[in-house]
C-alpha cells in the first residue's frame, strides 16, 4: 500500500482556495508573515474555513500536516 504523501505547497494553496503559481505563493509568503509566536491557524488573514482546515490538519496529523508545517515555517522567516 502506498502511504506516501503526494501533496506539495502548491496543492496546499489549491486546497485552501488560494492562487497557486510559484510567483503567487512567493507573494503570499512575502505579504503574510506571522508575528512572533503566532499560531498559523490563528493568523488574521485566513477565512474561518481555511483556519479550521489548517488547525485540523495539524491536530489530526493528516496527510497535509507536512505542507502545513512548511507553510508555517515559511511565514515566520523574513524574506
Amino acid at each position: 500500500m502506498d502511504t506516501s504523501n503526494h501533496h506539495s505547497l502548491r496543492t496546499l494553496f489549491e486546497q485552501l482556495g488560494l492562487p497557486s503559481s510559484n510567483e503567487e505563493i512567493a507573494a503570499f509568503i512575502r505579504d503574510h508573515q506571522l508575528s512572533n509566536g503566532e499560531k498559523l491557524a490563528k493568523a488574521p488573514f485566513w477565512t474561518e474555513a481555511q483556519a479550521n482546515f489548517l488547525a485540523e490538519s495539524l491536530k489530526r496529523d493528516s496527510d497535509w500536516a507536512i505542507q502545513v508545517d512548511e507553510l508555517a515555517v515559511s511565514l515566520t522567516q523574513k524574506p
